[in-house]
Formats: C-alpha cells, structure tokens, sequence
C-alpha cells in the first residue's frame, strides 16, 4: 500500500549532532497534526529495513544531519536527483547504511518517490556520546520545520498545528525533554560516554 507522504528523520539521537534529524520529525509530529496520507517516521538507523517504506512512498521529506564542510548549522536543501550527490556524515559503525544506499535499493526494487527533498543540517560534533544537538544546529530544528510544512502544503498535504502538543513518538525517556533533563553536567559526564548507556567499569 503507498503512502502519499512520507516524512522521515533519520540519524542516531545518542551521538550529538546526529540526532538532528530524529528531533526534527519528533517536534513535527508532537506540534502538528498532519494531512491525510501523510506519514511522519523516526527511521532512526534502520538503514536498509526502511527500504520498503521508502519505495512505497510517491513523495519523501527526509530530515538528515550531512557533511558539506561548511558552518556546522547551516541548513542545506537537496531535491530530487540531486540528493545521491551528497552524503551524510560519517558512519558511527560499520553496519549504519547511508541513505544514499537506501534509495539505491528502492529504485533498484522498482520503487520510490518521484519527489525527494532533503533537509539537510552541517553537523558540528559528532563524537559526543549520550550529546545533545549543538546550539547552532538546535537553532535550525524550527526553520527546518518551517520548510517542512511549505513543501507539504505546496504538495496539497497542509498540516495543522496542534491546539494542545501531543506525546512524543519518543519512547523510554528518549523523548528530547525527558532526554536533556536526564543528562548529567559536564563535570559529572563520563567523557568516554553518558553513563546512563555507557556505565564505566570501576
């Protein structure tokens, strides 16, 4: 079954500026309600398991923290044929596939959207371990938001914004408010890792 409108966030919210992309698709759907047949998905790193989301999707937003090497939270569109061009930041394992690789396996399935953009953010700093978005790419979560909403009412899918926000799709304290009060300081911080996740071995 296709979906009209797929809007998908995808990189990892435990390594700082990678998580952009989650964040975003999470205050979408926590702020407005979204037209019929339209989709909003944390992909998250599932890498080639969104391959079947994706091809049946006609139209995609896709959310992503890229490497341009420019300003770390410079916003950034991609569109269409455009998007294989460039590539996200660095793989934090060896197993996280590229979304570049993703829509390959789509069109190769005989499949995928016939419009794609991409909003894409210039991560700062990755190598922070249980990290919170940087200030300059938290700052871009609302324009890239904003882009967001114009493209789905220009493609005839207008959301609402919600009177009251809903729950976040976040779930066991990973939900960006529950995350941030859960972090300890920087003094308290392991610096190998948040040792919420990481416990260090006495």
């Amino acid at each position: 079954m296709s979906t009209e409108v797929l809007v998908l966030g995808i990189g990892n919210i435990l390594w700082a500026d990678e998580g952009f992309g989650v964040r975003c698709v999470e205050e979408l759907d926590r702020r407005y309600a979204m037209a019929p047949g339209v989709e909003v998905l944390d992909g998250g790193t599932q890498g080639l398991y969104l391959v079947h989301r994706i091809r049946d999707a006609k139209r995609l937003v896709v959310f992503d923290a890229i490497d341009y090497g420019v300003e770390p939270g410079t916003l950034k569109l991609v569109r269409d044929d455009e998007v294989p061009k460039f590539h996200g930041v660095r793989k934090m394992s060896l197993h996280q596939t590229g979304f570049q690789d993703v829509l390959s396996a789509a069109d190769l399935l005989g499949g995928g959207p016939s419009s794609v953009l991409l909003i894409g953010v210039q991560a700062g700093l990755l190598d922070d371990y249980g990290g919170s978005l940087t200030e300059p790419v938290r700052a871009q979560v609302g324009p890239a938001l904003r882009v967001a909403l114009d493209q789905l009412a220009a493609w005839g899918f207008p959301a609402v914004e919600r009177a009251e926000p809903k729950p976040s799709l976040m779930e066991g304290g990973l939900d960006w408010r529950s995350y941030e009060a859960g972090r300890p300081s920087a003094e308290e911080a392991c610096r190998v890792g948040d040792a919420r996740f990481l416990p260090v071995q006495g």
